[in-house]
């Protein structure tokens, strides 16, 4: 499953994993949302409903570029810095290519559309 992530002008691709909670995530596309930075390694955004947790790993740790769901808030997360294993964090893909928007992104909204 593809997707494409807007924001401004900038679009960054994307791959999720065939996974419940990634294919709960298509399912919501096309989505706008809301960025906000969270401890200066990730962006985060609501979501509009729960995913699936359904074979999902306890936790994972997030890795730039990774599309990841945390369980716990609900939230869309989007890491553009290692960070350490999470207990509630599911790994939904991973994005391709230049992370600078991403970077700059506060209070910004994105689109994610299915491509």
């Amino acid at each position: 499953m593809h997707i494409s992530l807007t924001i401004g002008e900038t679009a960054l691709t994307g791959t999720l994993l065939d996974t419940p909670a990634a294919r709960d995530f298509y399912a919501q596309l096309p989505l706008q949302v809301s960025l906000s930075d969270f401890a200066q390694a990730e962006k985060i955004a609501d979501l509009p409903k729960e995913l699936s947790l359904s074979e999902a790993a306890a936790g994972c740790a997030g890795e730039p570029g990774d599309i990841a769901y945390y369980a716990p808030w609900g939230n869309l997360a989007i890491f553009y810095r290692h960070t350490a294993y999470a207990i509630g964090l599911v790994k939904l893909g991973a994005l391709t290519g230049d992370l600078s928007a991403l970077l700059a992104a506060d209070g910004d909204t994105m689109c994610i559309r299915a491509q």
